[in-house]
Parts: C-alpha cells; sequence; structure tokens
C-alpha cells in the first residue's frame, strides 16, 4: 500500500494555528494530565515528516527534540543541509510516497500545506479544533484558489476538554 501524507495539526475554532506573532499558546487551554489527544498511536504510524521552517523553529524554541527516532525533513529556501530541504517539493514527495515505510506526517505550516493541496499530495487531514477564538492570526489553510470539496469524514473525536478532532480523506485526488 503506498504511503500517505497525512495533515495532523490544530487550530482555533476560527481556523487560525497561531496568531499573527507566531503564538501557539492557546493550544495550552486543553492541555489535560494524561491526555494527548491521539497523537502518541498517531506517531506510531509515520516515520517521516515535514514540515515548515518557522513550525520547526517554534517547536525547537519550546524545548521539544523533534523526532529523533524519524526522518525529517525542513522545508527552507535558504538552507539545504539536513533536516533542512530547499529542492523542488513535488520531487520530494513523490520520492517518499514511492519509498518503502510507514505513512508521511505534514506538521504545518500554512504556506507548506497550501503548496501540497495544491500539488494534491495530502491524502488525509486531522484537524484538531480548540475550543477558542482568536479572531486574527495565520489562517490554518492559506487562501487558495480553488476549491476543495471532495473530504470523506473518517472520524469525529470530542474530548472533555471541547477539543474536537476530524478526521478527513481526501477521496478523488487527481
Amino acid at each position: 500500500m503506498p504511503r500517505k501524507i497525512i495533515l495532523y495539526i490544530a487550530c482555533s475554532l476560527d481556523g487560525y494555528i497561531a496568531t499573527q506573532n507566531d503564538d501557539i499558546s492557546f493550544l495550552q487551554c486543553v492541555e489535560k494530565e494524561g491526555e494527548d489527544y491521539g497523537y502518541t498511536k498517531f506517531t506510531e504510524t509515520v516515520d517521516t515528516l515535514i514540515l515548515g521552517r518557522k513550525t520547526y523553529q517554534k517547536v525547537i524554541e519550546m524545548g521539544y527534540n523533534y523526532h529523533p527516532d524519524k526522518e525529517v525533513y525542513v522545508l527552507s529556501q535558504t538552507k539545504n543541509e539536513a533536516p533542512f530541504y530547499n529542492g523542488d517539493l513535488l520531487e520530494l514527495v513523490q520520492k517518499l510516497k514511492n519509498k518503502e515505510g510507514k505513512n508521511i506526517y505534514c506538521d504545518g505550516g500554512s504556506q507548506l500545506i497550501k503548496a501540497l493541496l495544491g500539488l494534491g499530495q495530502i491524502d488525509e487531514i486531522i484537524v484538531s479544533i480548540i475550543p477558542v477564538m482568536l479572531g486574527a492570526g495565520i489562517r490554518l489553510f492559506a487562501e487558495r484558489s480553488e476549491e476543495l470539496n471532495n473530504l470523506e469524514l473518517l472520524g469525529c473525536t470530542p474530548f472533555e476538554t471541547g477539543l474536537v478532532q476530524l478526521h478527513y480523506a481526501i477521496k478523488n485526488k487527481q
């Protein structure tokens, strides 16, 4: 079975992944001891990550060692030493999808998501809706010129904290 690229991400109820200042502290409103909202189970299904440079840097700044057990590609227009990649995105994705292994985890940000959607390369979307409205900031889905209306709901899981996790497959992809 071919590998899939799965976007796994959280956003505010009004669709933002961060404030205008790249602040993601709103995620803390759903922190609950012993609850990871399926993250551990999900990461066991992947062995490769693709993410944007700003997302990667934010996670590193927070003191998190970004999955040292997995193959990581951080998209950057200027850096090209590992884990950074500044080559052709479609070429990278096709190479990874054709390689043996588990699924591929896309962790954002919005420009990478927009590019992967534009290339028709995201296969599934798992988005955790955080019960807060930011009013402004960095949108989960950057403005696109085309509609994406071929989504199939695979699951919807509500949690005690008010977080709701939606899982969609993108069907009938070209």
